[in-house]
């Protein structure tokens, strides 16, 4: 594993080889039916599925890869998963020789120094071939694992130094040969994982790739493989067509951003940097995060390289029309430069799993706010700032052990955009991911829920405010070890054209307690039967000045209990008559008018 190897498979690849030509119209049923089967394959793993985090959390992404490693069908599930499965299916391209690729086998890979992102995030691939036995394309499965077999349950592990730490790291293993399991390699892969639902989330993997097989044989069978290929060809090169005259409406320039993690996972280095410079030359946009912190000193912020391209991508992808086929091209019309040693390109063996949180967030963020100097219509951060949810851990009275990964319904991070507050619970980053219910996770785990609601002054204020954050608050009603890793306090999420940042996240153990402390760096520690958690999400961040926002709209987020009485007039500008207990609550139109020139007054001075 090296950077040479990233720079391979990073590389940009040729066209598959076809004497078809095709139009429009049978390009685009062709690529419908591969996203139905993208669709079908993820279905099929959530409602196979054994554990919780993708039976119910729905954390899985569908996608096929063509012959020679580009993304060629629209990926079904959570955008960041989007733009990362192509890379650990060319690893497997870089040995096809060597694995004696065939039809019926089915490979697992999820090393992060192989084209992976963090090790919890298996990908499961098959091979699709035509009638000759050449290779067509690849269908892939990806979802998050609760556990990957290393020093702590869940992969993560605060104070790892290397990838060995937080588990086993899988290039490319055959599961299924020929179509006959491969039973010993199966059942070596599960012993190396703490939970018992694991083998049924793996078979349902393996599963849920042979049935989209199936369905892209009967597909290839009824067009010809030379009209997929050419189907396949016609979408990317469309896509990159659209790209380029997206940039090329942008105006030239360079635009740039930096962005902050508090810090490193044991709090030892602060302030640690992300930084983007979006350049536009025509109908090129070139995203260099030359720059961005490389201290090798640092502990757990280390961002995998397909991560990071995925995650540049994921926020380019944003910034565009939506109706834009997501496919090889964008990467064909994208450069994205990361320097080689940094905290986004890591040298080989760092550890992972935490930095797909950070600082894989903060490269989204910073592609975002570079981005809002043109596009601040578009300029949503596509993020999740917690430093990792809660995660709390113990055994059934059988001995198993247990996981509630904190993936809990919240409010958090939503922010606004030009023309629109901050909306809905998450950001749509997250996509088809349903967050925890009550109702599902306290059957399962020993934890009471006692209360989930938005918190009022949380929001980022701006012409356009984001949504507040909201409080989780939960007891375990068991001994356990909770985890966790907080930042987003001193470096909020960025609010954009004058926005405020949205509110810090805080996390408290032992709530009500005399032990009652904050989280301020890391904890994984036991916490004692009835013991609370108190989790305060940060809210979406602010866009354009507050005091630019329209005082009817603010006293419409009083009486929702958004904004407090008192944050309106410091924050907004915004004086009222009356109150909201009486239900007369009215916008002083004229003691507002003065406010706000004094506020101008105070801020041009």
């Amino acid at each position: 594993m090296s950077f040479e190897l990233n720079r391979k498979l990073a590389a940009r690849r040729e066209p598959l080889a076809t004497s078809a030509s095709i139009d429009p119209v049978s390009a685009s049923i062709i690529r419908g039916a591969m996203e139905t089967v993208s669709f079908e394959a993820a279905t099929y793993l959530g409602r196979a599925a054994s554990s919780a985090i993708i039976n119910q959390s729905n954390e899985r992404n569908a996608s096929i890869v063509d012959a020679h490693g580009r993304l060629a069908g629209s990926a079904i599930g959570t955008p960041h998963l989007s733009f990362v499965s192509q890379f650990t299916v060319r690893y497997g391209l870089e040995h096809y020789d060597d694995y004696e690729w065939g039809p019926g086998d089915v490979f697992l890979g999820n090393d992060p120094d192989a084209g992976g992102g963090h090790l919890p995030d298996y990908n499961v691939y098959a091979p699709v071939f035509d009638a000759s036995g050449e290779l067509l394309m690849v269908q892939c499965l990806q979802a998050h694992q609760g556990d990957t077999g290393g020093k702590d349950p869940g992969g993560f592990t605060l104070e790892a130094t290397d990838i060995f730490t937080e588990g086993m790291a899988f290039p490319s293993v055959k599961l299924v040969e020929r179509g006959k399991l491969r039973k010993d390699l199966f059942d070596m892969v599960v012993r190396n994982n703490r939970f018992p639902s694991f083998a049924g989330d793996l078979a349902a993997m393996i599963g849920g790739v042979q049935h989209a097989v199936r369905l892209l044989d009967n597909l290839v069978a009824k067009w010809g493989a030379d009209m997929v290929r050419a189907a396949i060809n016609y979408n990317i090169e469309h896509t990159e067509k659209c790209v380029r005259e997206v940039v090329a409406s942008w105006p030239d320039g360079t635009y740039e951003a930096d962005v902050f993690i508090d810090h490193d996972a044991i709090g030892q280095n602060k302030d640690i940097r992300v930084h983007v410079a979006c350049r536009i030359v025509g109908d090129k946009l070139t995203v260099d995060l030359t720059g961005t912190d490389d201290r090798q000193e640092l502990v757990g912020v280390w961002n995998t390289y397909g991560n990071t391209l995925s995650y540049v991508m994921t926020q380019v992808v944003a910034a565009m029309d939506p109706d834009i086929v997501k496919n090889e091209g964008f990467f064909n019309a994208v450069d994205i430069i990361v320097p080689e040693g940094c905290i986004a390109q890591p040298p080989p063996n760092k550890p992972a799993a935490l930095g797909s949180f950070h600082p894989a967030c903060e490269i989204t963020e910073a592609v975002c706010v570079a981005l809002s100097a043109i596009v601040p219509e578009r300029s949503a951060p596509q993020v999740y700032k917690m430093g990792m949810p809660n995660a709390v851990i113990g055994l059934d009275e059988l001995g198993r052990m247990w996981m509630d990964q904190g993936v809990d319904s919240r409010t958090h991070d939503a922010s606004a955009i030009e023309g629109m507050d901050g909306w809905g619970s998450c950001p749509a980053a997250l996509g088809n991911l349903l967050l925890s219910q009550v109702e599902d996770a306290e059957p399962r785990f020993p934890v009471l829920n006692i209360s989930r609601e938005m918190t009022q002054d949380s929001e980022g204020a701006g012409r356009w405010r984001g949504q507040p954050g909201s409080l989780n608050v939960k007891k375990v009603l068991a001994p356990t070890t909770a985890m966790a890793w907080m930042v987003t306090y001193e470096h909020p999420l960025r609010g954009m054209c004058g926005g405020d940042d949205a509110s810090p996240y805080t996390n408290y153990f032992k709530v009500g307690t005399p032990q009652e402390h904050r989280v301020e760096v890391s904890a994984s520690e036991v916490l004692p039967a009835e013991s609370v958690i108190a989790y305060q999400y940060g809210g979406g961040a602010g866009f354009e000045l507050a005091v630019q926002r329209d005082p009817e709209a603010v006293k419409e987020d009083v009486l929702d209990e958004i904004v407090s009485v008192e944050r309106a007039r410091l924050k907004y500008g915004v004086v009222f008559t009356g109150t909201v207990e009486e239900f007369d609550l009215a916008v002083d139109v004229a003691a507002t008018a003065a406010l706000r020139e004094e506020m101008a007054a105070e801020r041009a001075a």
